[in-house]
């Protein structure tokens, strides 16, 4: 059956004037999914918008990464001076079947939803991009810095929210 899923987060902060780095959210979310193809539950799944499939990362033994179905359905920003947020609903199929490994049966979404959203900049004074990421169990309040200048780009106060619709 056909699931739904919405993630939404937000990032706070001076995100203009003298410390301006050009956040943005990159295309590629990490979503934690019971996989009914490898029969592994907990399966982080690489969604990327626009591709047709996801990509399951598999079982450390045995079965290896492969495509599932899977997709960022809609991909929603909204920026101002002081805040970045991000909506996405992602679709994926889902069918019961019991863990390969524990027997634990499958879930949708899984028992621990998990996301990782990944973030660009550019910073202005080195001239360089970079790449940044928050997910749901990292500490909080978290300052997200550029690598380069070690300014702090914005805070990531609360966790990035995943709640089923279908």
């Amino acid at each position: 059956m056909l699931r739904t899923a919405e993630i939404t987060a937000e990032l706070t902060g001076e995100l203009g004037g003298d410390n301006f780095h050009n956040l943005h959210w990159r295309s590629k979310l990490e979503f934690s999914v019971d996989c009914f193809i490898c029969e592994r539950t907990g399966r982080t799944t690489v969604f990327e918008r626009g591709a047709e499939r996801a990509l399951c990362s598999g079982s450390r033994s045995g079965f290896q990464r492969h495509y599932t179905a899977g997709r960022i359905a809609a991909y929603d920003t909204t920026s101002g001076k002081d805040r970045l947020a991000l909506r996405a609903l992602v679709d994926f199929w889902w069918s019961p079947f019991e863990d390969a490994r524990d027997g634990r049966r499958g879930q949708a979404p899984t028992s621990h939803p998990w996301v990782r959203l990944h973030i660009g900049y550019y910073c202005p004074k080195t001239k360089e991009p970079g790449k940044n990421s928050v997910q749901t169990n990292l500490v909080r309040p978290c300052a997200l810095r550029c690598a380069h200048c070690d300014a702090v780009m914005a805070t990531d106060t609360t966790a990035p929210a995943v709640r089923l619709l279908t």
